[in-house]
């Protein structure tokens, strides 16, 4: 076993490499956006956000009903209610810092 580990380790050692990076070349730029999409994709994510706030305030309504017709004889109606609100005010908190989150991520 031990000689095919060397014959392993030798033949990854003669594979060739990859250039590395030299400093001063496009490698260390900053992210750029592509062409003509500096003003449209602030604009596609300001519409997404929108409609997720939306759907969210939406999503909250239906908890609240669902939590208002569940508190009587239908309990598990009113417990669906009140665990779809967590879910809603999760994906709420996803989209409201998904702007902030990314860029710090990436750069």
């Amino acid at each position: 076993m031990s000689l095919l580990t060397a014959l392993a380790s030798d033949l990854v050692a003669l594979a060739p490499t990859a250039e590395s990076p030299k400093p001063g070349t496009n490698w260390d730029a900053p992210p750029a956006s592509p062409p003509g999409m500096d003003n449209i994709m602030p604009e596609w994510v300001g519409w997404a956000k929108y409609f997720a706030i939306g759907a969210g305030i939406l999503g909250i309504i239906a908890c609240g009903i669902m939590m208002m017709v569940g508190r009587r004889n239908r309990s598990h109606l009113s417990a669906e209610g009140a665990n779809g609100l967590l879910w809603v005010l999760g994906g709420l908190s996803v989209v409201t810092l998904a702007a902030g989150v990314v860029p710090a991520i990436v750069t």
